[in-house]
């Protein structure tokens, strides 16, 4: 007999089990990226929004220029305004302001929504819930760009916009989230969830590279094409999304596929392994819990049974909150995403400022930050895994990433080679807790022992530390509108407080992690089956 090919034996080598698993894990990488590909082009376009007719005119005498391209479209210059070839409003004075109010609108609305879509979430079936967000998210994001093409000049028009798209945009992370958590167990949950992170950066290098093609002849485009990518994906998010291993016949216990079950390790062991009991506690979330489990009563009422009996209810939000663990890593969340989103939405415009380039440019050249966050998240996953040290890894990065900033803010006038160097650290440094928290600390806290199972959990607890640095991501980028005009250095000041003040945070986790020995040894516990 004819040996197997290669690439047969390497695809017969994996159990049925495990392509569903890979296919799951792909799957919602690309489902949440396209939401990301759509929240970038906002800040892509603003330099396009508001641009002088100086810089305008000039681009127009260089040959073969993305300019010459859009020779058959009208400037749009208010009579009398010999400077800004902007849209209106935007190109008024205070168009910062104006800019940083869009920003707010759709942040300060997912911030709101994500509290109550984690609720909503957990009570109805993921698949149907995500579809209808995309597709919505997906038909707001064009409307934007649709007025490039209507001549909408109003500025309630795009406000109103933005809110809605931040509010139908809160469907997406924890349905995600949730179904990953359902796919995956505790082993190695930072190192998976690190690199399926990634998505936020490959999404947001994929927004900036689509809206940058077209800011320059068509911005319109650069909303209306992310636009179709989502709902797209919201079909394909309707045709193949399998919520729960069980919906398949397969196991969500990665236990029971390792290769000793397969030589045929007795199923009694691995039901031992998977027990309550004080040893299958992941040992990083023993080590900051012990006090609080060892209550009278603490673990009861985290979860309350179903009324009909069957099954357990829905976890309330304050019973979401009464996690330990939850407040602290929610409220270090809001100062990391502040950073980040800031970044996400006023890094173009800076670069655009300070280094003099064009809008499509900047784009281009800010997606280096994104690249270093992708490092920076798979590192930061990496090192928790091998510390089992979730608050230790977050702080170290933190501590690191504010003097960061300050050489960025100094080099990033020296160069592009200072610029791309520093763009890279920035954006490991500043990715990473934002990146470990919203994954495998949310998965950790939403799959701990007190809530014995309940599979409503993890959407909640997923909302409430994503809703709860939602707000932060709100006031990053209006904070950074308001203060803009008075020096980016301010800015810059701004951010680096903030870390701060997420590092203060978790002190007390940080404080429970290092006094407690011997906690990389322990054994985890694989998630329970849902």
């Amino acid at each position: 007999m004819a040996r197997l090919p290669a690439g047969i034996r390497f695809m017969v080598s994996f159990s049925r089990d495990q392509w569903y698993r890979a296919f799951i894990f792909i799957l919602t990488f690309l489902l949440y990226a396209s939401f990301h590909l759509s929240r970038k082009p906002i800040s892509i376009v603003k330099g396009e929004l508001h641009r002088y007719c100086a810089a305008a005119s000039a681009a127009e005498l260089t040959p073969n220029s993305q300019s010459q391209k859009a020779s058959d479209i009208p400037p749009h210059q208010l009579p009398g305004n010999d400077t800004d070839c902007g849209w209106a409003p935007f190109d008024r004075d205070n168009y910062q302001q104006l800019l940083g109010a869009l920003d707010y609108a759709f942040l300060c609305a997912y911030a709101v929504g994500m509290y109550l879509s984690g609720i909503i979430g957990e009570r109805l079936p993921i698949r149907y819930y995500l579809t209808s967000g995309m597709l919505a998210s997906g038909a707001f994001t064009a409307l934007f760009g649709l007025g490039y093409f209507y001549n909408i000049h109003s500025f309630g028009f795009y406000v109103v916009t933005q809110i809605i798209n931040g509010l139908v945009q809160t469907t997406g992370w924890p349905s995600v989230v949730t179904c990953l958590g359902n796919w995956f167990g505790k082993g190695r949950r930072g190192l998976i969830m690190g690199v399926w992170n990634s998505h936020t950066s490959v999404g947001n290098i994929l927004g900036s590279l689509i809206a940058g093609y077209w800011v320059s002849t068509c911005w319109g485009l650069s909303f209306i094409v992310p636009g179709a990518i989502v709902a797209a994906m919201g079909i394909v998010c309707f045709l193949f999304l399998i919520e729960h291993p069980k919906d398949i016949a397969c196991s969500s216990n990665l236990a029971a596929h390792s290769k000793s079950y397969e030589n045929g390790t007795p199923r009694a062991r691995l039901q031992k392994q998977s027990s309550p009991d004080k040893r299958s506690l992941d040992p990083e979330m023993e080590c900051l819990l012990l006090p609080e489990a060892k209550r009278p009563g603490h673990q009861g009422p985290v979860v309350l049974p179903a009324a009909d009996g069957g099954g357990m209810a829905a976890i309330s939000f304050v019973g979401a909150l009464r996690i330990p663990g939850v407040v602290e890593f929610s409220l270090c969340l809001l100062f990391a995403k502040l950073v980040s989103y800031t970044f996400l939405f006023w890094l173009p415009l800076y670069i655009t400022n300070v280094g003099h380039l064009d809008a499509k440019k900047a784009g281009e050249l800010s997606t280096l930050f994104d690249v270093g966050g992708i490092f920076g998240g798979i590192l930061a996953g990496v090192t928790s895994d091998r510390l089992e040290k979730r608050a230790s890894t977050c702080s170290l990065m933190l501590l690191l990433a504010a003097p960061t900033l300050y050489m960025f803010s100094a080099v990033s006038r020296m160069g592009l080679e200072a610029t791309v160097a520093m763009l890279l650290l920035s954006g490991a440094l500043v990715s990473g807790p934002y990146a470990l928290i919203t994954t495998a600390v949310s998965a950790d806290l939403g799959t701990h022992k007190s809530l014995k199972g309940n599979s409503h959990a993890l959407s909640t607890v997923t909302a409430i530390i994503d809703g709860t640095g939602s707000v932060g991501a709100a006031l990053g980028p209006l904070l950074a509108g308001l203060l803009s005009p008075s020096g980016w250095n301010n800015v810059f000041y701004m951010l680096m407080f903030a870390d701060a003040c997420a590092l203060l945070f978790l002190i007390r986790l940080i404080h429970k992690e290092l006094s407690c020995p011997g906690s990389a040894t322990g054994d985890q516990a694989p998630l329970k089956e849902h």
